[in-house]
């Protein structure tokens, strides 16, 4: 009996620092890495004359992927300058008649001059006062109205010029520049196939950086705060771990239950905060691996 219970005790240490070290092996959150992924959209439409990225290719930011056909645009482009042209051809009688108007205006205001001097002595007419002072209020209103016909064709002009700026900016996002440093996930469109306004062409994500999203209790959350380095742990083989450094970037400003992808069934009843970790990636930490963090 003595035996018995001795092994019995044994059986029972055992097990107790068995799970002690089990617990002490535990880290204080867990979750999954993810990265800020981005879809990048035609912003014309048309051929896709070139596409050259494959998934899985690194791209600079501001690096040419791809050319949508312009060749619409550019004949667009040509007619606007040609009506530009042509309006613009306008401009020279408009100058000669203004000129004509002006001279006739400069030569009715020195006799109008003349004949007010002489009405003025009784030696002209009211008649001949009066008509001329008709005449150099129509040549007045003739300057006018060749100013304003003057005013109509430049605003003609600046309006083709806007409309000309709008192709060329046109023209400029057929180019497919890509936006960030980033690797390609998914390639959504191929060299030949035609690409119209917003539609998705490619998804990319800066995979040098990523983040570990996990969930703290409310317990925990005392003994975080932005810009705190933790210890973040993920799967080196069956067996180990690899331990690289973090920041926490991002603390949820409110409570949520556990995702079921995260906890267990009995642990999914508790609240917890979610907590994101931003980590240097070294090409060994993929978007939905699983992680973990400790407190340092």
């Amino acid at each position: 009996m003595k035996i018995k219970a001795i092994t019995f005790i044994s059986a029972i240490s055992f097990l107790f620092l068995n799970s002690c070290s089990v617990d002490n092996d535990k880290s204080d959150a867990y979750g999954n890495f993810e990265a800020t992924e981005l879809i990048v959209s035609a912003q014309a439409n048309g051929e896709l004359l070139v596409f050259d990225l494959e998934q899985g290719d690194q791209i600079k930011k501001d690096q040419i992927v791809g050319l949508i056909d312009t060749t619409d645009l550019s004949l667009k482009k040509k007619l606007l300058i040609q009506q530009k042209l042509t309006i613009a051809s306008q401009m020279a009688s408009i100058d000669s008649e203004m000129e004509v108007v002006k001279q006739q205006l400069a030569n009715n205001r020195t006799n109008q001059k003349r004949i007010k001097n002489l009405y003025a002595k009784g030696a002209a007419t009211q008649k001949q006062l009066d008509d001329i002072n008709g005449l150099v209020d129509l040549n007045e209103a003739q300057i006018r109205a060749v100013q304003s016909k003057k005013q109509s064709i430049l605003d003609q002009m600046k309006g083709i010029d806007v409309q000309v700026e709008q192709v060329n900016e046109i023209i400029a996002k057929s180019l497919i520049k890509n936006p960030v440093d980033g690797t390609v996930l998914l390639k959504y469109a191929e060299q030949g196939e035609l690409a119209g306004l917003g539609k998705p062409l490619y998804k990319l994500a800066d995979l040098s950086r990523m983040k570990l999203k996990a969930y703290i209790s409310g317990g925990q959350l005392a003994q975080i705060k932005i810009g705190q380095e933790v210890e973040v742990l993920y799967d080196k083989n069956k067996d180990e771990n690899t331990s690289i450094s973090g920041k926490i970037i991002w603390i949820a400003p409110s409570a949520e239950f556990t995702p079921k992808t995260i906890q267990t069934k009995e642990e999914r009843v508790n609240l917890v905060y979610a907590v994101k970790v931003l980590v240097s990636n070294n090409g060994e930490i993929k978007i939905g691996m699983p992680g973990e963090f400790n407190f340092k």
